[in-house]
């Protein structure tokens, strides 16, 4: 096959790609770096050519509901519409569990993302991840001040990066299945202990403070609402286990 992966430098996209160097894929990526930009539509037709799939991971710093509403639509439309032209078969989107129940604005800009794409011409799979290990050290990040970290107390699953980018590619070779099954992590967690252990991990000095963060988006963590259901289709690598690698 020949695939092509948006973002295919990111968090996920990296995975992506080489997944599906692995499986014997060619790989296109859509990324500026490689003359494809999303958000202004240049590149993007010519970047299609032969393509048999897209799998679709690119993202956005953007916290508002209007700024990510703005990003994720503009991207979707420009590709599906190429995606068409092209003759493209099959459209994949990486988005994120639970982004239906919990109020936060980055979401609300997925949620448009999924109804672009389920209302669009190109057959089509959807898969929900839930947090990626890598949620832990981005809220350390955002968290730490003079010395001290707060640590959330809010309940996720998280999952491997490169558990996803297998499952994405695992997908596009399935064929369009609509609505895929949420991927999850192994075990759920807590992610103030996760802070916890990666700041030990880090050997960073100061306090690690368990809190109940305010906001709509934390309360519905705290309740579980970004964690998957039953029928989720589960990953192998547990956070310690990434934790462990990272050293």
């Amino acid at each position: 096959m020949r695939i092509a992966v948006a973002g295919g430098t990111g968090t996920v996209g990296r995975h992506v790609v080489e997944a599906a160097r692995e499986r014997g894929h060619e790989v296109v990526v859509l990324t500026r770096s490689n003359d494809v930009d999303l958000v202004a539509g240049t590149g993007v037709a010519a970047a299609l050519e032969g393509v048999d799939a897209v799998i679709d991971t690119a993202n956005a710093n953007a916290t508002s509901a209007d700024a990510a509403t703005a990003f994720f639509t503009t991207t979707t439309r420009t590709l599906l519409a190429a995606e068409q032209a092209a003759g493209v078969g099959h459209h994949v989107t990486l988005s994120i569990v639970g982004i239906d129940r919990a109020p936060y604005g980055y979401y609300a800009g997925k949620l448009a993302q999924e109804r672009e794409v389920e209302a669009g011409a190109v057959p089509f799979t959807i898969m929900r991840a839930s947090q990626f290990h890598e949620f832990a050290e981005q809220m350390l990040g955002m968290l730490s001040f003079a010395g001290v970290h707060l640590a959330p107390k809010i309940a996720t699953q998280p999952v491997a990066a490169w558990e996803v980018g297998q499952r994405l590619v695992e997908l596009a070779e399935q064929g369009p299945a609509g609505r895929s099954p949420d991927f999850a992590g192994p075990q759920r967690e807590d992610v103030s202990g996760m802070i916890r252990r990666l700041a030990k991990a880090r050997g960073l000095r100061g306090p690690v403070l368990a809190v109940a963060l305010p906001g709509k988006q934390f309360a519905a963590m705290r309740r579980g609402d970004t964690l998957p259901g039953p029928d989720a289709v589960l990953g192998t690598q547990t956070f310690d286990a990434w934790l462990a690698e990272q050293r």
